[in-house]
């Protein structure tokens, strides 16, 4: 009875006498655990601790929920103000050199759809990259939020390596989950409008066409291209964008970043990784093209580009691309970072 009586005190943290116990009484003897057993309890409790410190202070960890949500908002708005520079783009990197060039740049690229299709000519194949572009948007930030959020210090910082790292991963999700079903579609979609007998009336039905014949494989074309070219793209963008934050941030990271600022870092993020991945684009697009039988796999078709039409090839469509990416990804980061603004008041996570 006397021992139930006696006084004890309450450790905080890892226990000092085991390393591994919290809230042990401290009098209580007990065997000394291994080491291994002491630096893994030492490292969780680090990990919880940095955790919520980043929720206090610094930048708030985002919960992947929100991250989901908002970055669905912002793909299905950007979308749709950027599509005609995506239109021009496909139409100048599908017209190749081996036959008679249709088009002599971007603004007769833009007269002839106008004279032959209309204004409307300029959204064909909107459907497909909006159906696809909402859950695009969601998998990249959701996927990025998930990876980054147990790698941030106490602060929330997280460095430009672990960005990169993370930008990586979310881009090669979103390319195997949404974009390379979605960009297969929107090519042939566009492919189709310049035959002289487009085949498919609309979205669903090129979509029930494509599948009846070639299967849900047909879908799937280009698959290496996309990863290759996602994964680069969300590595370099995340990467740019995270390193312009700490640095514009410096030693205080809870300083505001206005959404002006958050438009001009998007924007050099999305202009870097124009330059650094478009050649991987082109043969992406060959790659999903209706004449993607032409190509034994990736590699051939980046030689047979290579082979007829020159190096620069691999730069078809960089102007209009730099134009829709840098307003794209600028319009896609000031949104979600808006929304999310708005989703911390109204769904409290911890």
């Amino acid at each position: 009875m006397s021992s139930l009586l006696k006084p004890f005190s309450v450790c905080e943290g890892p226990c000092e006498s085991c390393g591994v116990r919290r809230g042990c009484p401290s009098s209580a003897p007990h065997q000394q655990p291994p080491p291994q057993r002491l630096a893994a309890a030492a490292r969780s409790y680090a990990a919880r601790r940095n955790l919520a410190a980043a929720a206090v202070g610094g930048r708030k960890i985002t919960h992947p929920g929100k991250a989901i949500l908002a970055g669905g908002i912002a793909g299905g708005i950007e979308i749709c103000i950027t599509f005609p520079t995506e239109y021009v783009k496909t139409q100048l990197q599908l017209d190749e050199r081996a036959n008679p060039p249709r088009y002599r740049g971007i603004g007769d690229c833009v007269r002839l759809t106008v004279q032959y299709h209309g204004l409307r000519g300029l959204y064909r194949g909107l459907s497909s990259l909006l159906y696809g572009s909402i859950p695009k948007s969601a998998v990249r930030f959701g996927t990025f939020e998930m990876l980054s959020n147990p790698m941030r210090d106490a602060t929330g910082r997280l460095d430009n390596t672990r960005s990169l790292l993370c930008g990586l991963g979310a881009g090669i999700a979103e390319a195997v989950i949404i974009v390379c079903p979605m960009e297969t579609l929107k090519v042939k979609l566009i492919h189709d409008q310049c035959s002289l007998r487009p085949r498919y009336r609309g979205f669903f039905h090129g979509v029930s066409e494509i599948i009846r014949e070639q299967g849900v494989r047909g879908t799937y074309q280009g698959l290496t291209a996309t990863v290759l070219k996602q994964g680069s793209n969300q590595a370099i963008r995340f990467y740019v964008m995270n390193a312009l934050r700490n640095w514009y941030k410096g030693d205080d990271p809870r300083r505001d970043m206005h959404p002006i600022i958050t438009a001009i870092f998007g924007a050099t993020a999305g202009a870097a990784s124009v330059f650094g991945n478009t050649p991987l684009d082109v043969v992406k697009t060959r790659m999903q093209g209706l004449e993607a039988h032409r190509y034994k796999n990736t590699l051939d078709c980046a030689f047979q580009i290579l082979k007829h039409e020159g190096p620069q090839a691999f730069y078809k469509g960089t102007v209009p691309r730099l134009g829709r990416v840098c307003l794209d990804v600028a319009i896609v980061f000031v949104i979600y970072e808006e929304v999310v603004k708005l989703l911390n008041n109204v769904w409290k996570t911890q």
